[in-house]
């Protein structure tokens, strides 16, 4: 009988104690932060979902332990035990249990661009737990603590710092303790991890010989760009490739604009093409030209030397077409209102400043419309984008609800119209 994996079954020693806490526990956390807090045996993470209940009932079963898997012609697989305890979103006085705790010293977050709202009075969401989170630290006596945001996000770190102030604006002594005792650390992200499929289970028990109900496949590549103070301590990341700068700002641009804009424009403009994965995208002649414009266009408006983006642009395509990484463009298409604003519009407004009107981000307007009129949606304005989308005249009202300058750009307005790919007409209102 095939034993299912647990810690004693990997080899791995006792749970780690308890000195992160991460919000947002999913594929991607545990591909990354918790990939790289594996390097140190005195950080354990506390890791709670939103509303996902299977995954932290599957890894308490499993004891924190997983399987990280590089696909390839022969899988590689590595046991990952950084996380000590997982819990479902339900369990909230273990959340606020953990950020009270005075062992905690750091705090992450993977709640997708839309997470970073400001919380609203009554209405359960990621930042609102968060806040209540923090006044329960501060009526507990207040321990230092850093924040560590790890979503693509321009500035995640002052984007969550005015969130705190805002939230905490009428109360004047909890708004000075998070002042003086919360460090928020800015940070750039990055491992293409797709969502996990029922395959994946086999190809785990094939390359361990144990028996997980919830591995991970990712990418060889990752890399966490991280600037701010930890002032209570933190893992040795380091230990695994993470770098400490004093400002992210160009390694973001980099990373928005080229990765994330990528996928942006090969999600939406190939589903219009009939395209389901990153790889199929990227093997299509005429997305992978639309991609390399848009990467030229984006070039003009980052300081990196010219050298060092022309191989990051190279190892960027050899990770699209990567074998065995099937990234799906309806999870990339996800959201496209949160994430088109971060990763196309700096460049687009920055083209039409210059009197041009690009191509690319032309194409991927045209395609974001057609997927809001013709698909099904997942957004946090999807009603409304809907709607718009299914009205008459509907470009300019769609780029207005993007961004009110460029909704008045009539000569982009215009060109977004031409652009509109041809698909089975959908129902109008």
């Amino acid at each position: 009988m095939t034993r299912r994996i647990s810690r004693a079954a990997a080899g791995l020693g006792p749970a780690a104690p308890v000195r992160v806490v991460h919000l947002g526990l999913g594929s991607f956390h545990r591909s990354h932060q918790a990939w790289y807090t594996e390097c140190d045996p005195e950080w354990g993470i506390a890791a709670h979902t939103f509303r996902n209940t299977a995954l932290p009932r599957a890894l308490t079963e499993q004891q924190g332990a997983y399987t990280l898997l590089l696909p390839g012609e022969e899988a590689k697989a590595e046991v990952v035990g950084s996380i000590s305890r997982a819990h479902a979103g339900a369990e909230q006085e273990r959340w606020l249990a953990d950020l009270a705790s005075p062992d905690v010293a750091v705090v992450t977050t993977t709640v997708t661009e839309a997470g970073y709202a400001a919380p609203v009075p009554g209405q359960d969401s990621a930042m609102q737990r968060l806040v209540t989170g923090l006044r329960e630290r501060y009526r507990a006596g207040g321990a230092p603590l850093t924040l560590v945001p790890c979503d693509n996000l321009p500035g995640n770190g002052g984007v969550l710092r005015d969130v705190l102030r805002t939230a905490a604006r009428d109360e004047h002594r909890f708004a000075e303790w998070l002042d003086e005792h919360v460090t928020v650390v800015s940070t750039v992200v990055d491992r293409i991890t797709p969502a996990p499929t029922s395959a994946d289970r086999a190809t785990a028990l094939a390359a361990t010989g144990l028996r997980d109900e919830v591995p991970v496949v990712t990418e060889p590549f990752a890399e966490w760009v991280l600037a701010g103070e930890f002032p209570a301590g933190r893992p040795r990341w380091e230990q695994r490739g993470a770098r400490f700068v004093d400002d992210v700002d160009v390694h973001q641009k980099r990373k928005l604009w080229f990765l994330n804009g990528a996928h942006t424009l090969l999600a939406h403009a190939g589903l219009a093409r009939g395209r389901r994965t990153i790889r199929e995208a990227v093997d299509d002649d005429v997305l992978l030209a639309t991609v390399q414009q848009w990467w030229d266009v984006a070039a003009q408006h980052i300081a990196i030397e010219p050298g060092e983006l022309a191989e990051y642009r190279r190892r960027l395509l050899e990770r699209f077409a990567a074998p065995g990484i099937e990234h799906r463009l309806a999870q990339i298409a996800c959201d496209g209102s949160q994430k088109i604003p971060a990763r196309l519009l700096p460049v687009l407004r920055a083209e039409r400043a210059a009197g041009r009107v690009p191509e690319p981000a032309v194409t991927v307007l045209a395609a974001w419309q057609s997927h809001l009129r013709h698909d099904d949606v997942r957004d946090p304005r999807a009603a409304e984008l809907v709607e718009l989308a299914r009205s008459r005249g509907p470009t300019r009202r769609l780029l207005l609800a993007l961004d009110q300058e460029l909704g008045a750009d009539d000569e982009l307005v215009a060109a977004v119209e031409d652009a509109l790919p041809t698909r089975p007409t959908g129902p109008s209102r």
